[in-house]
């Protein structure tokens, strides 16, 4: 009966929508809640819904670490690897669908297999070299080794696949150059690309927490993946403070996906059509 599956396939999306979006409420509302309730409640209706709102737990988060530089060198981070990597992964996605020159078959399938390779796979190797060099403990070497990004990379290869050829004759009849075709006409009709990538590296770098740990021993360059761990070493052990400060690092990503997110959908649409 068609009204069965479509009542099952509702059901469905209702249960996945209650396994992923049901911590993030448990947060928000252990955000809000005295520490001692925190734990007390989980496993009941009452851990979603707090009884009382009370904004202790974020003041206390201000109080006991330093929140605002590790804001600010997330900040910094994330904004030197999505500014940097736009352009040098641009740069490469177009060179690699648009130019034509020996060797470039086997460098796509050179970035198309390194999507395969976790980092953490390389992580070691990467810090040995990196501490070999005497670089370490800033933010510039924690953003650097993910500028270029394979996965960006096939995004906007994948995107200017798409494009009109026609656009880019027409200016370099008009004897424009590569640079100046690229800049004046193939920069302004990719805005959605650009945002999809732009949030594709913000998310993915945003939680990430084996390589500052790994390259920082000064907490002035900590971001805040490495600021939350530190409630750990923090008696007494306040998880609603931990749920606070999970909140106030979430929300940078979300302003960030709602700002970019009418772009995001485009770009994934016209990759998934025309790549």
């Amino acid at each position: 009966m068609p009204w069965l599956r479509v009542l099952m396939a509702y059901g469905l999306l209702l249960a996945c929508t209650a396994v992923f979006f049901g911590p993030v409420l448990f947060m928000l509302s252990g955000s809000l809640k005295p520490d001692e309730l925190v734990l007390a409640e989980a496993g009941t209706w009452r851990a979603l819904v707090p009884e009382s709102v009370s904004l202790d737990n974020y003041r206390s988060v201000f109080e006991r670490v330093p929140f605002a530089s590790y804001l600010a060198s997330s900040l910094i981070i994330n904004g030197l690897i999505v500014g940097l990597g736009l352009m040098v992964n641009a740069f490469a996605g177009y060179a690699l669908a648009r130019l034509r020159w020996w060797g470039r078959n086997g460098v796509l399938v050179l970035v198309l297999a390194l999507l395969v390779i976790p980092f953490e796979a390389i992580a070691v190797p990467l810090f040995y070299q990196l501490s070999w060099l005497g670089w370490r403990d800033d933010h510039l070497v924690q953003a650097i080794p993910f500028v270029a990004n394979p996965l960006a990379i096939y995004l906007f290869y994948s995107f200017f696949l798409g494009l009109p050829r026609e656009l880019e004759e027409a200016a370099r009849i008009d004897g424009a150059g590569v640079l100046r075709t690229f800049f004046t006409i193939v920069i302004p009709n990719s805005a959605a690309a650009f945002a999809s990538v732009a949030i594709v590296l913000f998310l993915f770098h945003w939680g990430m927490y084996l390589w500052p740990l790994l390259m920082t021993t000064s907490e002035s360059v900590r971001p805040l993946p490495l600021g939350i761990a530190t409630f750990h070493t923090l008696p007494p052990l306040a998880w609603g403070d931990i749920l606070a400060f999970g909140v106030l690092m979430v929300l940078p990503v979300v302003v960030v996906f709602v700002v970019f997110q009418r772009w995001f959908v485009q770009g994934v649409a016209s990759v998934g059509v025309k790549g």
